[in-house]
């Protein structure tokens, strides 16, 4: 049977449970321990799939085509894991199958309560299957929120039924700094851990969110306040990078925390790769700006993993990264007379679609290195039809009815209500020997992932191919273009799918690499 650790929150949401988590998992793998994450979210919804970016931040997909919080992004690349739809539950998903449960007759007519049905539901979706040493759980929300009591209620009861010893809690909270009284205030973190208590559970570990590290003192005051070890209270300062929080855990001892909790011997880990990053960001070294040219920007975690994907292929090719942010609806030429890429995301809906044609006109005219991602390779195959081919009412029908339908909706969906679902999760793709998708990934068969509706229309192969845009990526079956470029463009190339849900911290992902060594020669 695995170890499990809880990760909980309280006193303000964003304190960074799911890269404590990550974190936490980094830790013990440095030690030769295999991990798995899982995420309880307590809100209502069945999953983010339907959750606006501009309030819920991006919705990451698994290789599996399940749509889900973004914090399985920070599992993924910390730990180098692939998670599936088992990994991600929501509060909606866990009612969801209790009244179909109840519907069906599972319960042979009793009366459903939230214990032990709604409990037990949930631990049903803790204790699914793993081969690893260790499953670490991140409820989401903040202690005292009304949606997360029956989390916090199963996960109670869970530590009862595998062991006291078997269970880990680390719970998250805040200290803040008063600049008008020069004090660092502890009663936030004590009161949270209270209400903690109030659930039932007694936190093992408290990480406390500071803007700088706790002395001793605090700590002390911490610990005896919250019913802890002094040295079990752990400083979660505020760093400039979130790949260094596993190096400011473990120079605070956590994995021996961990240890002496698990019986486990306490060993010193590897932690060479995680200061490599570290490096990195101290070292000397020449700026690559970036324009993304999006519409989300309200939200920091809205291109989450772009963003992250950007930093991962600055690393790999020794340049400090500068994302500039252009909004797509206000777009000028003159907001890349300074950049040396244009990137393209994904979205959705009409709002900015002018403005990213726009970007993909100037980066094309300009020979300014381009990568499209989703929306953003459509957008480039319609700015081309209309500009180099020469038809002028091309576009997408999801923006216009009457038009020449370069992108079209999915063949299986239902074109009069916009029904069907979503392409979701990794498909193959077939590469075109000889170009440039060739020479980025090294391989002519690859999988990538995808989240969308609309594809580029097959029928105008030949037209676009003809004037200087090739498919050098396309489905096995020949249907579905999946890769386009313009090959007597420096670097000109898009992706239907999004490359930012597979990079690596550690290795990056070929299209992002290859796009800013390509902005770096610029």
């Amino acid at each position: 049977m695995p170890r499990y650790i809880f990760v909980t929150g309280g006193v303000v949401s964003s304190l960074g449970k799911g890269v404590s988590a990550a974190s936490l998992g980094a830790l013990l793998q440095s030690r030769g321990y295999s991990v798995h994450v899982r995420k309880f979210d307590p809100y209502l919804n069945i999953d983010p799939g339907t959750m606006s970016p501009l309030q819920h931040g991006e919705v990451y997909v698994t290789n599996d085509g399940f749509e889900t919080d973004l914090d399985l992004g920070y599992y993924e690349r910390f730990l180098g894991i692939k998670l599936s739809r088992n990994d991600s539950c929501s509060g909606g998903r866990i009612y969801w199958e209790v009244l179909n449960a109840e519907r069906r007759g599972d319960y042979l007519g009793a009366t459903v309560q939230m214990i032990p049905h709604v409990s037990n539901k949930i631990k049903e979706h803790i204790a699914l299957p793993t081969d690893t040493d260790f499953v670490i759980c991140e409820i989401g929300g903040t202690v005292g929120d009304i949606e997360q009591k029956i989390f916090l209620e199963s996960i109670r009861q869970f530590a009862n039924d595998v062991g006291r010893r078997n269970v880990l809690f680390a719970h998250l909270a805040l200290a803040p700094y008063l600049e008008q009284s020069g004090e660092l205030k502890t009663k936030p973190t004590q009161m949270s851990v209270r209400r903690l208590l109030e659930n039932g559970i007694q936190a093992d570990m408290l990480f406390v969110r500071s803007p700088r590290m706790l002395t001793s003192e605090e700590r002390a005051k911490i610990g005896m306040f919250c019913n802890l070890p002094a040295k079990n209270v752990i400083t979660s300062m505020n760093v400039d990078n979130i790949y260094k929080i596993p190096i400011v855990y473990d120079e605070q001892d956590v994995f021996a925390i961990m240890a002496e909790h698990f019986g486990l011997p306490n060993a010193n880990g590897d932690m060479s790769k995680l200061k490599k990053i570290e490096h990195h960001l101290n070292a000397d070294l020449p700026t690559c700006t970036i324009g993304v040219v999006g519409k989300y920007f309200d939200v920091a975690d809205a291109y989450k993993s772009l963003n992250e994907a950007l930093f991962h292929a600055s690393v790999q090719n020794n340049v400090h990264l500068k994302i500039k942010k252009i909004d797509a609806e206000h777009f000028t030429p003159e907001d890349c007379a300074d950049v040396d890429g244009i990137l393209i995301p994904g979205g959705f809906g009409t709002r900015g679609v002018d403005g990213k044609i726009a970007a993909a006109t100037y980066a094309r005219e300009n020979n300014i290195p381009f990568m499209g991602i989703c929306l953003g390779m459509q957008v480039a195959v319609i700015e081309f039809m209309r500009n180099v081919v020469g038809d002028k009412n091309a576009n997408s029908t999801e923006f216009a009815k009457n038009c020449t339908p370069v992108i079209d909706i999915m063949a299986d969906c239902d074109k009069e209500n916009m029904g069907g679902t979503l392409r979701l999760g990794a498909y193959p793709c077939e590469i075109k020997p000889g170009t440039l998708a060739e020479k980025i990934w090294g391989s002519t068969s690859i999988s990538e992932r995808h989240r969308h509706r609309y594809e580029v229309n097959i029928k105008y192969k030949d037209e676009l191919e003809k004037a200087g845009m090739i498919i050098s990526g396309i489905s096995p079956d020949g249907k579905l273009p999946e890769i386009i470029e313009i090959p007597s463009h420096p670097f000109f190339i898009a992706g239907q799918f999004h490359p930012e849900f597979q990079s690596s911290p550690f290795s990056g992902h070929p299209m992002f690499n290859a796009f800013i060594a390509a902005a770096k020669r610029k």
